[in-house]
């Protein structure tokens, strides 16, 4: 399944250097977007468009070591486990957090580049 992160790489031509993940037009400047880019970057603009997953994804980022457990991010927020649980699994699924199992409990950290990534995407020249 394709994500976010992937849609600026793929959007580039071959000729443009690979340093920053981005060119200096993001795709949305330079060309129309494609119907499946569409849907993908839909989907994560979806996932970050609730106030408590945007609150996860800075949590999750500002905790200690990068990654926190689901039992960290239930206070602050003021949500269940559950609640917090569903959540944390549409950002994974958007391809914002890794989620790694150890044991009873889950950890999540920002995928690497991500938010930079979609930030390409959506900025202008």
């Amino acid at each position: 399944m394709a994500t976010a992160v992937q849609i600026a790489p793929s959007a580039r031509s071959s000729s443009e250097g690979a340093t920053a993940g981005v060119a200096c037009c993001a795709p949305l400047a330079r060309e129309p977007l494609g119907a499946e880019d569409a849907v993908v970057l839909a989907r994560t603009l979806k996932a970050l468009a609730d106030p408590a997953r945007l609150r996860l994804l800075s949590l999750v980022a500002a905790h200690e070591g990068g990654e926190a457990c689901v039992c960290d991010l239930t206070e602050p927020l003021g949500l269940t486990q559950p609640t917090v649980s569903h959540h944390l699994k549409v950002l994974v699924e958007a391809g914002l957090l890794t989620r790694d199992k150890r044991g009873v409990w889950a950890y999540y950290a920002l995928v690497p580049g991500a938010l930079d990534s979609l930030a390409g995407v959506l900025t202008t020249c």
